[in-house]
């Protein structure tokens, strides 16, 4: 393939495409948000990471020629020819253009659960500067090129593109890291214990002795890995359950739903699932909001637990 893909996206010329797909019933685990191919010259080619709003979403973009400047969290960064950046929004970062400087790029935003949980893991590998393979690279340029020319024109194939695209840089930063690889893959044995006895005490100690880490390891490597403490992940993981058993299985009881998502105390069930839902159990199955099956953080105490048996 050479680099075919990639001279083709630049010959084409700068353009840049934002992915605005209708909200369904169905969350895609990844999805592109925005991409294209810039040539920047000026200096209000700005980004502060703390001010692109509250919608986790991330940037992933290679410079082809001239370069740029990353502040990530306390440290400085020049992002030169043949570097990619990694980001995530929102966060304590922000890259720009220099006056007089000269930036060329393309790049790939995304979001979507698995694409930021993806990213994270390789940001708490590698950082936020990456020098990848130029397969990988060329890899990235067709993925950027066939969103432009019409991949993203309906939902399955624009999140196709998109997961195609991190697995491409997974497979780049972790099949050369056996260790990171092999941390990554004890995460996912975790997370699939946690998938299959959500109905059952999931405390971190439990947790943590199936990954075989000690509790302070395991959880800085699974926030580092999900974006989340072990036990705000089962929280969620709960009531992301929750709902599709209310909204698909109504021979079912609220207090049914609730044992069977790992709540001893129903009223508690009640309790956090108005707070992250703004309705009650009844009230969502009656009224079918089942649009917002992505439970948001809305603060509180509580957000530490993952139900009242849990240790966290």
């Amino acid at each position: 393939m050479g680099n075919s893909m990639l001279n083709a996206l630049i010959e084409e010329g700068p353009r840049m495409r934002t992915v605005s797909l209708p909200r369904g019933r169905h969350s895609l685990h990844t999805m592109p948000t925005s991409t294209g191919y810039e040539i920047r010259t000026d200096a209000s080619y700005d980004w502060d990471g703390r001010r692109r709003g509250q919608t986790p979403f991330t940037v992933l973009q290679h410079t082809l020629a001239g370069a740029g400047n990353l502040r990530y969290e306390s440290r400085n960064y020049r992002v030169r020819e043949g570097e990619t950046l990694l980001v995530l929004v929102p966060h304590n970062h922000r890259y720009w253009l220099e006056r007089d400087g000269r930036w060329e790029f393309f790049w790939i935003s995304m979001n979507g659960e698995e694409a930021l949980r993806i990213h994270k893991a390789i940001l708490a590998a590698t950082g936020p500067v990456l020098k990848l393979k130029p397969e990988t690279v060329e890899h990235l340029a067709d993925c950027a090129r066939r969103l432009i020319l019409g991949g993203a024109d309906a939902p399955g194939s624009a999140s196709a593109i998109a997961y195609e695209a991190a697995m491409a840089l997974y497979d780049d930063v972790f099949g050369s890291h056996p260790v990171f690889s092999q941390e990554y893959r004890t995460m996912q044995h975790v997370i699939d214990h946690i998938l299959a006895n959500l109905n059952k005490p999931l405390p971190v100690e439990e947790i943590a002795q199936i990954s075989g880490l000690s509790r302070a390891h395991f959880s800085r490597v699974f926030a580092a890995s999900e974006g989340m403490p072990p036990a705000e992940f089962v929280l969620r993981k709960r009531l992301q359950r929750a709902t599709k058993l209310l909204t698909k299985t109504a021979h079912l009881s609220v207090k049914e739903v609730s044992s069977m998502c790992g709540f001893e105390d129903p009223n508690y069930f009640a309790k956090v699932f108005r707070r992250f839902f703004g309705a009650s159990p009844t009230e969502f199955r009656t009224t079918g909001m089942y649009s917002s099956i992505q439970p948001a953080n809305r603060g509180g105490p509580e957000m530490s637990d993952a139900g009242p048996q849990d240790n966290s």
